[in-house]
């Protein structure tokens, strides 16, 4: 291979184990470690994933559950997780007709990954929302003085 080419369309730096470099999550749109961390990381995936640790679920089980998901976006959702290996689909041939989804043993893999994240969230939810606080605080007081800023100089000029 010459200097300088890729492996692979989807190649995007090493990525194996001991590689946590954040400069290996590319952000060209063929680099496979940063389509699947959007993917993961996106939030209908996350909650498809938590709910379907607990048990299989039916669409309309789904649905039902994830409040403000469409329809649309629920049966995309489920099909890119089910391309990814995370999720299986089993289709009952009963009528009317019965769809079940299950996390693979690679979905549920990932999620005790989510669970590690959901409880750092939750450990720390009242120091963020402290810093938000502060922030918001600053910001409005750095806000109002730009403003008074403004305004006087306006008051120089005329």
């Amino acid at each position: 291979m010459e200097d300088g080419t890729f492996s692979s369309p989807g190649y995007c730096a090493d990525t194996g184990p001991g590689a946590f470099d954040v400069k290996n999550w590319d952000a060209r749109e063929d680099c496979e470690v940063r389509q699947i961390l959007d993917r993961i990381a996106d939030k209908w995936s996350l909650l498809v994933i938590a709910l379907l640790d607990e048990r299989s679920m039916r669409f309309t089980e789904l649905r039902r559950e994830i409040d403000g998901i469409s329809q649309r976006m629920l049966a995309r959702t489920l099909r890119h997780l089910e391309r990814d290996g995370l999720v299986k689909r089993t289709v009952h041939p009963v009528v009317p007709p019965r769809v079940d989804y299950e996390l693979t043993p690679l979905g549920a893999s990932l999620h005790s990954t989510i669970k590690a994240l959901v409880s750092w969230t939750e450990e720390h939810q009242s120091q963020i929302a402290a810093a938000r606080t502060a922030y918001d605080a600053a910001a409005s007081a750095g806000t109002a003085a730009a403003d008074a800023g403004a305004d006087s100089g306006s008051v120089r000029a005329g």
